[in-house]
């Protein structure tokens, strides 16, 4: 992959997506990794599919307070 590729790639993320570090303690990355890769799913998959339910299951608390 060229020099030119990486640009566009980066381009093309930063338009499109916003980034988000999070940070674990020692270990933690592992059993993440680890439990979604028995899931099937990229670490980014996972991480973003547990914050969605997260916040769908606050919301619906809230909505039933």
């Amino acid at each position: 992959m060229g020099k030119t590729s990486s640009v566009v790639k980066d381009r093309y993320n930063a338009k499109v997506y916003d980034e988000i570090k999070v940070r674990v303690n020692k270990g933690k990355k592992e059993i993440i990794r680890s439990h979604a890769m028995n899931l099937n799913e990229s670490v980014n998959s996972f991480i973003n599919r547990a914050i969605t339910e997260t916040i769908e299951r606050d919301k619906a608390k809230e909505n039933q307070g």
